[in-house]
Order: structure tokens, then sequence, then C-alpha cells
């Protein structure tokens, strides 16, 4: 079970109720958590009324969760959108279907959150930013202004990122990094001001 998963657990506990966490690792096969089975994926089958919430995502995955979202195969209106009661949300900002806001986020007016998105603990989304979908911010995150992140992003825990700068689609910003430019498709950067890493993949 991720720690994405544990990181949002009370929070979703506390509004939901929790009939199962489902988890293709073999080290949890037949076990449980606070009382709660953890099952294979397929076993999405199993709740036909249930809202559902993917919470996988790091550094090292974070351009396979679309695929896990196909694999599982339910329909975009049966994802749940969480947002952490410490959470701070515009009523002039969109969330998108199978986005999860953890405690301390901050989304500011005309910011648009789409589906299947992790905002980390401590993150500001200020006015205009665009996040587009599977994209994971990680904690203490600043995204100024007009910020466009695309699909299937990972944005390190630390990292400031300049208004109006574009990140393309699954490119990777190391943590503490300081964006000032925009970033192309795939790539990875890192540092102050953040540049690419040689030889890193894209």
């Amino acid at each position: 079970m991720s720690g994405n998963c544990l990181e949002l657990f009370e929070a979703m506990e506390a509004a939901f109720r929790i009939p199962a966490i489902l988890d293709d690792a073999e080290r949890h096969r037949g076990t449980t958590f606070a009382g709660i089975p953890i099952l294979p994926l397929d076993h999405s089958t199993n709740y036909p009324g249930a809202e559902f919430l993917i919470l996988v995502g790091s550094s090292k995955n974070h351009r396979t969760r679309k695929d896990i979202v196909t694999r599982i195969g339910v329909r975009q209106e049966r994802y749940a959108r969480v947002l952490h009661p410490e959470a701070s949300v515009s009523r002039f900002s969109e969330i998108g279907r199978g986005t999860a806001l953890y405690s301390g986020v901050l989304v500011t007016s005309n910011a648009t959150v789409g589906n299947h998105v992790l905002i980390m603990p401590r993150s500001i989304v200020h006015h205009d930013v665009v996040i587009e979908d599977f994209a994971i911010v990680g904690a203490g995150v600043i995204l100024a202004g007009g910020v466009r992140v695309g699909h299937s992003c990972y944005i390190g825990s630390g990292s400031a990122v300049r208004d109006g700068v574009t990140i393309g689609e699954g490119a990777l910003v190391g943590m503490g990094s300081v964006v000032v430019r925009d970033v192309p498709p795939g790539a990875v950067v890192a540092g102050n001001p953040a540049r690419p890493l040689r030889g890193a993949g894209g």
C-alpha cells in the first residue's frame, strides 16, 4: 500500500466508508490495514456502488498512472474527489475527478486541476494555474500564477515554478528546484535555476 494512501487515509476514513484497499503487491496479499482488507486491483468489480481513488504515484512511476486507471476500467464518474479538511480551495477553481488534495494545500482563483491529480501537503496553486490529468505535485511546491503543468508530470517537493512557465507532458522536476523557463515534454530538470540533467532519460 503506497505512502500516498497512508498519508491521506485518516481524512478519507472520516469522510467515506472504505470497504477495501486495492493493491497488487504480493506482500499485501491476504492482509488488512486498520481492519480494511487489501485486495488485488481486479477486485474492483466486486464494488459496483463504490467510488475509487488511485493513490499510486512517485517520481519512478508518474508516467504509468494512466495505465493503471485504464487497466481497472472504472468509469470516470465513479472516481472520488478527496479534499483534505485542511485544504483551502477557491470557489472559482475547478477540481477534477479522482483528484486528491492533501493537508494544507491552497488552490486559489481560476485554477484548474485535472483528473487523477495528487497535490501533496502545503503546496500552493496560484491563480490561473492549469494542472493536467495524472500529474503529481509534491509537498511544499509553489506554482505561481498562470503556470501550466502537463499531463503525467511530477513536480518534486519544495520546488517553485515561475509565473507563466509551462512544464511539458511527462516531465520531472527534481526536489527543491527553481523553474524559471519552460520545461520540454519528457525532460528531467533540477537545480536553481532548473536545468536538464545530463544522461537523464525522457
